[in-house]
């Protein structure tokens, strides 16, 4: 799914799923301007701290491959599960998570010397994973499990998982640039989840229970309603507004953050997916 992430040259926003490929987009002009052959039916993506390189989740081949954004080259492939997913880069070590659903696991790989060098069981169906802005923690969006699963990126262990509502099949995720909240898309629960991570943070029991389920802390900040089927989110480079791809009403929700409110919605084509906020915000 298209997301820009930090390093990457606006002028540049890559993914083509059907093409098997990376789409090399002149932003200002809105075209394509090239297309790069990675592995077989890339799904998201993510670029390392220093804008050099793509690291994209290969679906069809369970691997990862490692693209040189100034030529367009494949510097390697790492071999991970089934189903790849999701890819997120941690700002603290530049390590890359990889996300795969059939098995419920999430890669953690050293891109310099291309290998695995850990495997971590989240269950749930693993879809999204970002990570806190000083990169101690990750988190991962378990679809099926109804959870975030809370990983120890220094040591690459599950620590804990934020059992969300019922009716929630967490998809996307994003945070704030201080790691107070973290968002999550909730798929066919047609809402955005808002996390308040000091709350998380204080807690010490492996199963978090958000509201309306269980006992515990009341972890959600807020649920706030969008269009249908919430996927990929992004923020603004402000960090005021939130946006998601609905992917069954063919929109995009603008949400306010301070409000905690659905503005409107911006009509787009059919089956939206991930969405990208160019470094202006436009």
């Amino acid at each position: 799914s298209p997301r820009m992430a930090p390093g990457l040259d606006e002028n540049r926003a890559p993914a083509d799923k059907r093409a098997d490929g990376l789409g090399v987009i002149d932003a200002a002009a809105r075209k394509l301007v090239d297309r790069w052959h990675v592995g077989s039916d890339p799904e998201q993506f993510a670029i390392s701290r220093d804008g050099r390189f793509a690291f994209i989740a290969n679906e069809d081949d369970a691997s990862a491959s490692i693209i040189d954004l100034d030529s367009g080259q494949t510097r390697g492939k790492v071999k991970v599960s089934e189903e790849p997913e999701g890819v997120g880069v941690n700002p603290s070590n530049g390590e890359v998570y990889v996300t795969c659903e059939e098995k419920g696991e999430v890669f953690a790989i050293d891109p310099d010397r291309q290998r695995v060098i850990a495997k971590i069981d989240t269950g749930g169906r693993p879809r999204s994973v970002v990570f806190l802005p000083d990169g101690s923690r990750a988190y991962v969006a378990c679809e099926n499990g109804g959870y975030v699963a809370v990983i120890d990126a220094r040591s690459h262990k599950l620590t804990s998982k934020i059992q969300l509502p019922t009716g929630s099949l967490p998809m996307g995720t994003a945070i704030s640039k201080d790691g107070k909240e973290l968002y999550v898309s909730t798929g066919r629960g047609n809402a955005v989840a808002i996390i308040d991570m000091q709350k998380v943070n204080a807690q010490r029991s492996p199963l978090l229970f958000t509201r309306g389920e269980g006992e515990g802390e009341e972890l959600i900040a807020a649920i706030i309603p969008v269009g249908n089927r919430a996927w990929g989110i992004a923020l603004d480079p402000s960090g005021s507004k939130l946006y998601t791809a609905n992917g069954a009403s063919n929109d995009v929700s603008v949400v306010d953050l301070k409000s905690r409110k659905e503005l409107h919605r911006i009509k787009v084509g059919d089956g939206p997916w991930g969405i990208a906020i160019a470094g202006a915000g436009k």
